[in-house]
This record gives structure tokens, C-alpha cells and sequence, in this order.
């Protein structure tokens, strides 16, 4: 099967020459006009959403800490984290034990089964986090209570703050045979 070939000897693409048929060329200049528009929309909508993510890049890198009103001007104190099968509850206390900011998950705007999560544990940590930090704290030491999934999250959230963490303490209760525990559960 022969191909056709164009005047300067290359295989042709299949479209007309323009020369040939000049109505074919001015329908082809307004669908690329069509095209164009719709291809700037598009674009348009592209550029929206990257500079969208880029804000929220942007807001979630840099933590912008500002002083509170009346803020008390401490710089160490101690970080209490309850973390029950239930619930994750975090106090920011000075070193008196005077409560500087707190937490939890209902606090946060979770509620039921996913007040027990990782993730919230670690909302509730950086909400009580920045308002303490507002306050000028800047070194912390980490009390750690309970059995509940938000003890190492509320750890990392601490971290990721940019809190000097002095020291990490577990401080769960152990009973020496104390109380009869809750029956077994039967899953």
C-alpha cells in the first residue's frame, strides 16, 4: 500500500493543506479557538487548586505562635497526658503545677469512639500545645498516664511543636493487687 507524501517528500498526517481548502482552515482557526478557552478554564482551575494547596502547605509549615493576652511568661513546665481507652486528656502546667492550658477530645470536636483515636489525641495535643507556647513555654517535661492509644502520638505532637522535651515519665498507676479489674471482655 503506497503512502502519501506531502511536496516535501514526508509521509502526510492526513489533514488537508490549508492552501487547498481555505473554508477547512478558518473552521479549524475557531475550534482552536474553542479549544483554547476551554484549555484556559481548565488551566485557570488548576492554577486555583495548586495556589490552594500551596496556602495550606504554606499554613501548616510555619507555626506562627503569637503572645496571649496577660500571657503568664513561663518557660519550663510540665505536660500531663491522661490517655484512657476512651478519651485523651492533656494539661500544660507550670512547674508549681498551676495550669497554664488544656485539652480533650471533646474539647476538640470529637465525639464517641473517635475521641479514643491516635488522631485526636494528637489535635488535643497541639491545641493545648500552642496555647501554652503562647504563654512563652518553650521546655517541657512529658508525664505519661493511662493504657490508651494517644500516649506515643501526644509524644510526637509535642515534638512537632518545637518543644524541648527534658524528659519523658510514665507515670501509670500499678496496682499491688488492689481492686477486683473489670470482667474479661468476650469479643
Amino acid at each position: 500500500m503506497a503512502e502519501e507524501t506531502n511536496k516535501e517528500g514526508k509521509p502526510s498526517t492526513g489533514r488537508k493543506v490549508a492552501e487547498e481548502n481555505p473554508e477547512a482552515e478558518a473552521a479549524e482557526a475557531e475550534t482552536a479557538h474553542v479549544l483554547s478557552a476551554d484549555e484556559k478554564l481548565s488551566e485557570a482551575r488548576k492554577t486555583e487548586k495548586e495556589t490552594a494547596a500551596d496556602l495550606l502547605k504554606d499554613d501548616l509549615g510555619e507555626l506562627k505562635i503569637r503572645r496571649a493576652k496577660g500571657s503568664k511568661n513561663i518557660t519550663q513546665g510540665v505536660c500531663n497526658v491522661l490517655a484512657t481507652f476512651n478519651n485523651t486528656k492533656v494539661t500544660f502546667t507550670d512547674l508549681k503545677g498551676n495550669v497554664i492550658s488544656w485539652a480533650s477530645g471533646g474539647k476538640c470536636n470529637f465525639r464517641g469512639s473517635r475521641k479514643s483515636t491516635a488522631y485526636a489525641s494528637q489535635v488535643v495535643t497541639q491545641t493545648a500545645g500552642r496555647v501554652a507556647m503562647s504563654h512563652g513555654l518553650k521546655e517541657v517535661i512529658i508525664k505519661v498516664r493511662g493504657p490508651g492509644m494517644g500516649r506515643d502520638s501526644a509524644v510526637r505532637a509535642i515534638q512537632a511543636l518545637g518543644l524541648t522535651i527534658n524528659a519523658i515519665i510514665d507515670t501509670t498507676p500499678v496496682p499491688h493487687n488492689g481492686c477486683r479489674p473489670k470482667k474479661r471482655r468476650r469479643a
